[in-house]
């Protein structure tokens, strides 16, 4: 990594910083969560890693090989990740093992769809080469 891109990189994170802890700031002060800061931090943050990984924000141009096989096997292990993160933060969210007992149906709806989400798709893009 360059010199310009390690400057890029650190401004990266302190926007991150700075938006992550203004949000928290704002939730431990005043109780309230504010919602579009937590989507710019974690928007900010992606544009970091991916500043460190591929040195460009949308993830570089040309890939070899190994760099799609890289972001091949992190999808697959994120997508997993995302699915158990999404569980956990439903039954923490509503408090509750039961699902007679969970009133956060959109959540529901995110949950059900990330078990969906790859078969779908891989049916789709199959029938590309079949």
């Amino acid at each position: 990594m360059n010199k310009t891109q390690s400057i890029i990189a650190i401004l990266v994170f302190a926007v991150f910083l700075t938006i992550g802890g203004s949000t928290l700031y704002k939730w431990v002060s005043f109780g309230t969560v504010d919602s579009a800061g937590i989507f710019f931090s974690f928007l900010a943050l992606s544009y970091f890693f991916n500043w460190m990984n591929w040195g460009d924000h949308e993830g570089g141009g040309e890939k070899d090989e190994l760099d799609r096989h890289i972001k091949t096997q992190s999808a697959k292990i994120g997508y997993y990740i995302l699915m158990i993160l999404s569980g956990l933060i439903l039954f923490i969210s509503e408090g509750t093992g039961s699902f007679n007992e969970i009133d956060n149906y959109p959540l529901v709806i995110v949950v059900g769809l990330t078990f969906v989400t790859v078969p779908i798709t891989e049916f789709i893009y199959s029938k590309k080469f079949k």
